[in-house]
């Protein structure tokens, strides 16, 4: 059986904890979209851990993580998360990676950072990973996949001096930075080669036999609903897409084997980057959630960033969940929000002086306001329970809010970061 686990949202919802937790009953977890750019905190036995390419059950021996042909293979960085891992007791894991996955270049970060910077005020937030360089060259055909390295290595030139050609007019005529060198390109990849080899495998073929045996598949995607390139708040998104159908995709597997997509949901609003964020929160009210958040305040996995905050958005979720196809919603990080007298929900927005409920594109996302409901808060810690009817009268109302208004069932309730907080609510 398949199963996605997705963001609803701008992404930071929490997905490596849920991930972390469900490879427990899982014999695969893939990575099949994004890069390095964005990354997912995990607490277990082992520690606390920032994972960016690795799938997030690479903490388990009887699970294989795989890197999947959507991903932006940040070959160093693989190599380096790895020996982080083993550095603090992990066991090695399995790890598979995909022959038809391409290579995120050393050139692609440079690019990144010069369009940031020559954009300046104007610029899209990116974290400077090098994932909108890497994905439009992916499309232009002009990146390198891994199959290639394996190649013939006189081809595999050829097309080393042809791109740096195409690249070295931009650097020298828009950005004004260093030429690159095609021999030094060509050095680089051979020595991903050598990195990579060992894990190198034909992922579709092998998710094909495991379907086949009946074994548990994980699918994690990266970032959430809104960070989509065509159903997010473009421009300001991602550039590979970030919803549970890209998954058969970025995996190689047929799209009617994905069972389940559980999308996982904030129980407050965080963004990192520009763009716009309805119910977002300024001043003493934001710094106080942002310090209180996450699993020691929210700031971003990556960049360390602080988060923008905000009060939960009924509409953007409704929408995350619809476009995602979420069969169920896990709520995450509530135990956060004991502290408030009242909790607002955000369940429309006006627009031109009218309400709607209907999440619209940026050009009116941009004009929207928050049309709040108030609902009363809880005032007390509820870390440590693990029965749904244990909790606060006031904190259930919270919830079963939630779930009237996204219209999808609420199955699981997060009350703290590490992998066993969870209640189970079927």
């Amino acid at each position: 059986m398949v199963r996605a686990i997705v963001g609803a949202n701008w992404g930071d919802e929490g997905k490596g904890k849920i991930t972390d937790m469900l490879a427990k009953e899982s014999d695969i977890i893939i990575r099949f979209q994004g890069g390095s750019n964005a990354g997912h905190t995990i607490i277990n036995n082992y520690g606390k851990f920032a994972l960016h390419l690795l799938p997030s059950g690479v903490f388990y021996q009887h699970t294989t993580s795989i890197i999947g042909n959507g991903v932006a293979l940040n070959i160093p960085f693989l190599k380096e998360e790895i020996e982080e891992l083993t550095k603090k007791g992990v066991p090695a894991p399995k790890i598979l990676v995909s022959d038809r996955a391409q290579i995120m270049m050393p050139y692609h970060i440079l690019f990144d950072t010069y369009e940031e910077a020559r954009l300046a005020g104007k610029s899209f937030g990116s974290t400077k990973s090098g994932i909108a360089p890497f994905y439009s060259d992916k499309y232009a055909k002009i990146g390198f996949q891994v199959s290639e390295l394996f190649g013939d290595e006189k081809e595999l030139m050829e097309k080393v001096e042809n791109v740096c050609t195409l690249k070295n007019v931009m650097l020298e005529h828009l950005y004004h930075q260093p030429l690159l060198d095609p021999k030094e390109v060509f050095q680089t990849l051979m020595e991903y080669k050598e990195i990579v080899e060992p894990y190198v495998c034909d992922v579709s073929k092998y998710l094909d036999e495991a379907i086949k045996e009946g074994k548990n598949i994980l699918l994690e995607g990266q970032l959430g609903s809104l960070k989509d390139p065509d159903h997010g708040i473009y421009p300001m998104v991602t550039s590979s897409s970030t919803l549970a159908a890209y998954g058969a995709i970025g995996a190689g597997i047929p799209p009617y084997e994905i069972k389940n997509i559980t999308a996982v949901v904030k129980a407050y609003s965080s963004a990192v980057g520009a763009g716009a964020f309805v119910s977002e929160i300024f001043g003493e009210e934001a710094d106080e959630l942002r310090k209180r958040g996450g699993d020691g305040g929210e700031f971003g996995a990556t960049t360390g960033r602080p988060r923008r905050m905000g009060w939960f958005d009924a509409v953007a979720t409704r929408y995350g969940c619809r476009v995602q196809g979420a069969t169920e919603v896990v709520l995450t990080v509530l135990d956060v929000l004991g502290y408030l007298e009242e909790l607002p929900i955000c369940v429309g927005y006006e627009i031109d002086g009218k309400v709607t409920k209907d999440f619209p594109t940026t050009h009116l996302l941009e004009k929207a306001k928050p049309v709040y409901k108030k609902l009363p808060g809880w005032k007390c810690d509820i870390r440590g329970i693990r029965n749904y009817e244990e909790l606060p009268e006031n904190c259930k109302k919270y919830i079963e809010a939630i779930e009237e208004e996204i219209g999808v069932p609420v199955t699981m309730v997060s009350n703290g970061p590490g992998r066993d907080e969870i209640i189970i609510r079927k």
